[in-house]
């Protein structure tokens, strides 16, 4: 066994090589889950790739995705989140508490 570790960028190079290849999303799954385990993407996102492939785009990045509409309204706690959206739930559970928020 190598000391390879794939990347999901290996595996999406992977893709366009089959691509050329005339080979289509199944059988290009079928080879991944045979060189790299049965674990490495499903048959699903073999698909997506290989229509995007099919409209010309082969570009291999991330998508961007934006962040999820806020679900309340809240001054304080819109505050906090500001300050640092990366605070730890506890902290702001008690915030919500205090605020006789049920979370």
């Amino acid at each position: 066994m190598s000391n390879f570790v794939r990347t999901y960028y290996d595996v999406r190079t992977s893709f366009i090589f089959f691509y050329q290849l005339k080979k289509n999303a199944s059988q290009s799954h079928q080879m991944l889950v045979e060189a790299y385990g049965g674990h490495v993407l499903s048959r699903a996102h073999c698909f997506r790739w290989f229509e995007k492939f099919k409209s010309s785009d082969f570009d291999l990045g991330n998508e961007e995705r934006g962040k999820p509409t806020k679900k309340f309204e809240d001054t304080k706690l819109q505050a906090l989140l500001d300050e640092d959206d990366g605070q730890m739930f506890k902290p702001l559970m008690v915030i919500a508490t205090n605020n006789n928020f049920l979370v």
